[in-house]
């Protein structure tokens, strides 16, 4: 993996806002100031140590990793027939509570010349995708074809449920849908024809995107101690061979 790869994902995962309460409970039992630079980090490690890493959506599970970190298994075919979209939550919640919904806040970081809608300081109205699905630029404008742009889930929850997040709790469940490095704003029909598929049955067309594809969604899998199919866990190391070091 590239240092650029890697400080590109350090800056998805950051959260951009974080709860009073947290704040002052960092201050609290580390003896000592905690400035707003440090403060996700704190957190994170207080989260961890209290077993509630990542129910807040202060931070994010994902992990460094490659192909010989995963935990292959196949699919739990009882899990597979209970799947329900609901169990993951409200779409795109306020989960880092800045006041905007998750989805507003990808198409804000994903888009170019995001514009937000007269009045709004969240919504955004218009904006330019580089496409990393397709390698295209698509022009987003709210109302005017709008679903152009979609916000894809990486490791899509219908996978994430079938390979072990059946037996997380609700809570968990949210933070896993409303994670930034899990979320891209990409091509709609490209996302369409993904589905609910791992790279072992679905990879982007424009294949200068595949390191990257397959370094994100190896990540979000070893971080949220997710298991993977046999066949995507061959794909994944068969395309981390052929990337940069």
């Amino acid at each position: 993996m590239t240092r650029t790869r890697r400080r590109s994902a350090r800056r998805l995962a950051a959260s951009t806002a974080l709860p009073a309460g947290l704040v002052l409970c960092a201050w609290l039992l580390l003896g000592a100031p905690i400035t707003s630079a440090d403060a996700t980090s704190a957190i994170d490690d207080l989260l961890v140590q209290a077993g509630l890493e990542g129910v807040f959506g202060g931070g994010s599970r994902a992990a460094e990793g490659g192909a010989s970190d995963l935990l292959v298994a196949e699919a739990d075919p009882a899990a597979a027939a209970t799947y329900e979209r609901e169990r993951f939550g409200d779409a795109w919640a306020d989960v880092d509570r800045n006041g905007c919904d998750t989805r507003n806040d990808i198409l804000e970081r994903d888009l170019a010349d995001a514009v937000h809608r007269r009045g709004s300081s969240c919504v955004v109205s218009r904006g330019v995708l580089a496409d990393p699905y397709t390698g295209t630029e698509i022009r987003f404008e709210r109302g005017q074809r709008s679903d152009r742009v979609q916000i894809d889930h990486i490791v899509p929850l219908a996978y994430a449920w079938r390979h072990g997040a059946s037996e997380w709790t609700d809570d968990e469940r949210r933070a896993f849908a409303n994670d930034p490095a899990n979320l891209l704003a990409v091509d709609g029909r490209a996302n369409q024809s993904k589905r609910d598929q791992g790279p072992g049955e679905w990879m982007p067309p424009n294949e200068a995107a595949a390191c990257d594809y397959v370094d994100r969604f190896t990540r979000v899998v070893i971080g949220y101690r997710l298991t993977v199919d046999a066949a995507d866990a061959r794909v994944i190391e068969r395309v981390e061979a052929g990337c940069p070091g």
